[in-house]
Parts: structure tokens; C-alpha cells; sequence
């Protein structure tokens, strides 16, 4: 009878866990108090049972449950990975995984790229008309302040570059069994993270336009808040890794989660260098009316 429940497979079968239910649980609070929360800030009440949801409470709450069903969970799954369950297979599937959420990530934001694009480059589209009325016809519109790029955000772009660098430092580090480097390495990655977002923050506080009432405001926060939100999510992510390392988690031959936690950051850097040549750079440059005249005899030219 033990021979039957014996493991003879690479394969890990998970134990029965509670985070799933209590996970979707938070997530529909979540969603339900920002509903009420919109509601709220327009004036409007939603009333449940005879009772006001009004207010920040219900989303906390919703937001308290997804914060601890995250930390439960992957607190679950270090527990598995110390215990062994993490064989060779199962690594290689973290590691499809892995690859496929960052594969989703990038078309995440070819989607913001995209948005940027259509604006900037096809405003005297006739289908457009709106656009045209709103860009006065160039870009960036009329009465739009854009950064300089050669000042805070070539700092910033400075500053996630030699992040790069320090964290392939800490996985150069581990690889050797470097335990200081390691830990180093990782420090200096996690400070880096965040001192760019302080530098993001002081940014947007001196913008000049804002996300309502301009397209290049609602393109231009986008893009840039949503990496902004991706560079606080792999700090902590990182920030995770080094307690781990200081705890001795990870060895040069069991890593996977450090290493996730790299390709992340890098993929990070990657978005980053091309917001910012297209927004920063490009999109505050003199040679976008360039572009934007060829492209529009390119189209003009095309068969209809």
C-alpha cells in the first residue's frame, strides 16, 4: 500500500492549499471597494444591505487580502523549493512560465508604444479629426512643455543602467559561490530601484502638463507610470531575493527565483532605454514633423 503513494516522478504535486479561494476571495473585496471608492469621489453613494460602502475601507481590506494571500503563497512555495520539490523538471516549467509572463509583459507594453505612436505620428489623419483639433497638428501639442531629456531622465536612465550591471554582478556572484558579492550585488540593485523611482517622483511633480485634458499627458503617463509601477514591483521582488540570500537560500545550482528576479529587471532596463529614446528623446525632438510628413505620403501613396 505505501508503494502506491510512492513518488516515482520529476514532477511535484501540490499539496491542498487555501490561497486560491482566499486569494480570488480578496481580489472580488478589491474589486468591489473601488467601485465604491469611484462612486465615492464623484459624490455618488453605493448603498449594500442598507449600508454605505463609501470610502477607502472596503478596498483596504480587499487590498490587505491580496498583500497576504501573495506573501502566503510564495511563502508556500519557498518552503517547497527548500524542501526539494523543485526537481529539475519542475524548474524548466518555472522557467517556461517565467518566460511566457515576461513574453505578455512586453506586448503589454507594445500596447502603450503603440498608443504613443498613433498620436504622435498620425495626427493629420482625416479619419482623426478630434486628434487634429487637440494637437493643434504638430507634436508634441501646442502648449506642451516636454522634459529635456539630457537632464533628470538621463540621470535616471543612468541610474537603472548601472542597476543592470549590479545585479548581473550578484548572479556573476553566486555562480562562484561569492556569498558577499551576492549580497552586495543585491543591495546596491535594491538602493538603485529606489532611488530611480524617487527620481520618476520628483519628474512628475515638475511636469508641465497632466494625465486629463492632453493626449500626450494620458500617452505619456501611461507609458512611463506603468514602468514606473514594474520598477517598484522588481525592487521587491529583488529586496525578497536578498533576504533570501542572507538567509542562504540560494546556492550556484538552486537559484531559480534570484534568477527570475534578474531576467525582470533586465527586461526593466530594456523597456526603459526605449521609452526613453522614443518619448523622451524623440518625442521632445525637432525631427518628429520629419516622420510625421514622410509617413503621411507613405500613406497617401498606398493604394486604397
Amino acid at each position: 500500500m505505501a508503494q502506491a503513494h510512492q513518488k516515482d516522478h520529476d514532477y511535484h504535486l501540490v499539496d491542498p492549499s487555501p490561497w486560491p479561494v482566499i486569494g480570488s476571495f480578496g481580489a472580488f473585496v478589491a474589486a468591489f471597494g473601488a467601485i465604491a471608492l469611484f462612486r465615492w469621489h464623484k459624490g455618488e453613494d453605493l448603498i449594500v444591505f442598507g449600508l454605505d460602502t463609501g470610502g477607502w475601507g472596503i478596498f483596504a481590506v480587499g487590498m490587505a487580502i491580496v498583500l497576504y494571500t501573495m506573501f502566503g503563497w510564495w511563502s508556500a512555495t519557498i518552503r517547497e523549493s527548500l524542501g526539494g520539490d523543485h526537481t529539475r523538471v519542475v524548474k524548466l516549467h518555472l522557467r517556461y512560465g517565467m518566460i511566457l509572463f515576461i513574453a505578455s509583459e512586453v506586448m503589454f507594453f507594445v500596447a502603450w508604444f503603440w498608443a504613443y505612436f498613433d498620436a504622435a505620428l498620425f495626427i493629420n489623419a482625416p479619419i482623426e479629426f478630434l486628434k487634429l483639433e487637440h494637437t493643434g497638428g504638430v507634436w508634441p501639442p501646442e502648449g506642451v512643455e516636454t522634459f529635456d531629456p539630457w537632464h533628470l531622465p538621463l540621470l535616471n536612465t543612468l541610474i537603472l543602467l548601472t542597476s543592470g550591471t549590479t545585479v548581473t554582478w550578484a548572479h556573476h556572484a553566486l555562480l562562484h559561490d561569492d556569498r558577499e558579492g551576492l549580497k552586495w550585488g543585491l543591495l546596491l540593485t535594491v538602493v538603485l530601484g529606489v532611488f530611480f523611482t524617487m527620481g520618476q517622483y520628483v519628474e512628475y511633480s515638475h511636469a508641465d502638463f497632466a494625465f486629463a485634458g492632453s493626449i500626450y499627458g494620458s500617452t505619456f503617463f501611461m507609458a512611463t507610470g506603468f514602468h514606473g509601477f514594474h520598477v517598484i514591483v522588481g525592487t521587491i521582488f529583488l529586496a525578497v531575493c536578498l533576504f533570501r540570500a542572507l538567509a542562504g537560500h540560494f546556492n550556484k545550482d538552486h537559484h531559480f527565483g534570484f534568477e527570475a528576479a534578474a531576467w525582470y529587471w533586465h527586461f526593466v532596463d530594456v523597456v526603459w532605454l526605449f521609452l526613453f529614446a522614443c518619448i523622451y528623446i524623440w518625442g521632445a525632438s525637432a525631427h518628429t514633423e520629419e516622420v510625421q510628413a514622410f509617413l503621411t505620403n507613405v500613406v497617401a501613396a498606398l493604394p486604397v
